[in-house]
């Protein structure tokens, strides 16, 4: 049994983009992906290069490659035992784009202020 959860980031209408990204890709990186997933929720914070990497403040990449192609998924802790997965992409070069790195911490934010929101209810 895994000892870690991911979960995927939730849009305000419930909506998971990372879902709808993973769902675009071929059967085979669907598949890597998943199976990478899998590995994430069993090391966790445990996990090293070449399967997770920490980029910066708190964001962590998901690495997964299938023939030519990468895959990098981003996520983040929460409660040590839940992985927060925010956003996907396809790595057409050699740094991981800031962008998706700003989005990674977007949600975080996002997420880290719902849940403060529902304790206050």
């Amino acid at each position: 049994m895994s000892q870690y959860k991911v979960d995927f980031y939730k849009e305000a209408d419930g909506k998971k983009p990372l879902g709808t990204f993973i769902k675009s890709l071929d059967i085979r990186m669907k598949a890597k992906v998943v199976a990478s997933l899998s590995l994430l929720e069993e090391y966790g914070n445990m996990a090293r290069e070449p399967l997770s990497k920490h980029l910066e403040d708190g964001i962590f990449e998901l690495r997964v490659i299938e023939s030519k192609n990468i895959v990098r998924i981003l996520y983040f802790f929460d409660c040590d035992r839940i992985i927060i997965a925010t956003n996907g992409f396809i790595k057409t070069t050699n740094k991981t784009p800031r962008s998706e790195i700003s989005l990674a911490k977007q949600r975080r934010a996002i997420y880290f202020s719902r849940k403060e929101a529902s304790k206050n209810e």
